[in-house]
């Protein structure tokens, strides 16, 4: 029986250890891929076309958004980021089970298309450990700290519109934590997964 892979849609409020818990979990969990998401802007020095993004041109983005190639995107920084969708769809069809690492408005998007997409919100233990932990990062000013705590106030919100929610308290507490939510997902069948395997088992001989 051929099952079809499952889509783990992973968004947290900046500074809420997302990108950490991420890349533990992929070191951990046998089976699991990161979608790589195409890319207007250039690369970085060390940064390879296929591993960290898909680095295409600013006219080329937006005429695969134009076709309606990207299952989300957004503009960063004057940049454009988006996720292929016939990237997924090749990847379920193989059976991979994929991190998306994206925003709340980009989680809706996906859900819209693949409504089995499981979705998992990182919070932080409370927006004063929010807040120390983007000051200790020191990549932000002043007026960057205060606006990324606005907006992780309006995405706090949205986690009740997810699967799971895991209060990110430790790194290993909390990919302990995911780690369980993918193995769970993985020992659930799809309806149509289930009659497919009823249905061997109740044709083979006695």
């Amino acid at each position: 029986m051929t099952v079809r892979g499952r889509i783990f849609v992973i968004s947290s409020p900046s500074g809420g250890g997302k990108s950490s818990l991420i890349s533990r979990v992929l070191k951990s969990v046998a089976g699991l891929t990161l979608a790589t998401s195409h890319t207007s802007r250039p690369p970085r020095k060390g940064e390879r076309d296929g591993r960290e993004y898909h680095f295409v041109s600013h006219a080329d983005f937006l005429g695969m958004r134009g076709k309606g190639e990207f299952v989300e995107w957004v503009r960063l920084h004057g940049h454009l980021y988006g996720t292929s969708r016939k990237e997924l769809d090749a990847l379920l069809k193989d059976g991979k089970d994929i991190l998306l690492d994206i925003d709340i408005r980009g989680a809706a998007s996906v859900a819209d298309i693949y409504p089995d997409a499981i979705s998992v919100f990182i919070l932080p233990p409370s927006l004063e450990v929010l807040e120390e932990r983007l000051r200790k990062r020191g990549s932000e000013d002043e007026e960057q700290v205060l606006a990324r705590l606005k907006t992780a106030k309006r995405e706090v919100k949205a986690a009740r519109r997810y699967r799971y929610c895991i209060i990110n308290r430790s790194l290993d507490r909390a990919a302990s934590e995911l780690e369980a939510i993918v193995v769970a997902e993985r020992l659930r069948l799809a309806p149509s997964d289930l009659r497919e395997l009823l249905g061997k088992i109740l044709s083979a001989p006695d």
